[in-house]
């Protein structure tokens, strides 16, 4: 995975925008105004968010990633190597969180929710 392989992803979810806050080079996905994953101007991987303190250090223990700097402690920083599966499903979770968390009504502004990664589809 890179960079661009990334951005193509979250460029596919519902009411995604890419923004460079900070200057310098920094690809920051966000949804209703709210960051859900971040790519640094160093390029060296994309940080997102978990659903909690606990599964980012179990993943983190597990060797899928590290310590998201300057981030709160349930996010992680995922590196390029990371099968691009598994980069999906961690980016499209991260995006459910982050848009879960916004009001109903900006939720419904948004378009249809992606399915959940860790639920079976029902085909």
């Amino acid at each position: 995975m890179e960079r661009d392989s990334v951005n193509l992803i979250c460029k596919t979810l519902p009411g995604a925008e890419v923004s460079d806050p900070w200057g310098g080079g920094h690809d920051a996905w966000k949804v209703g105004g709210k960051m859900f994953a971040c790519i640094g101007a160093m390029g060296d991987g994309v940080s997102v968010k978990t659903a909690s303190v606990e599964e980012a250090e179990f993943l983190i223990d597990m060797g899928r990633g590290v310590k998201a700097p300057y981030f709160h402690r349930s996010w992680i920083k995922l590196g390029w190597d990371i099968p691009e599966d598994e980069m999906r499903d961690r980016l499209v979770t991260s995006y459910r969180i982050v848009r879960g968390g916004l009001t109903k009504r900006l939720q419904a502004t948004l378009g249809p929710m992606p399915p959940d990664p860790e639920q079976p589809s029902r085909t």
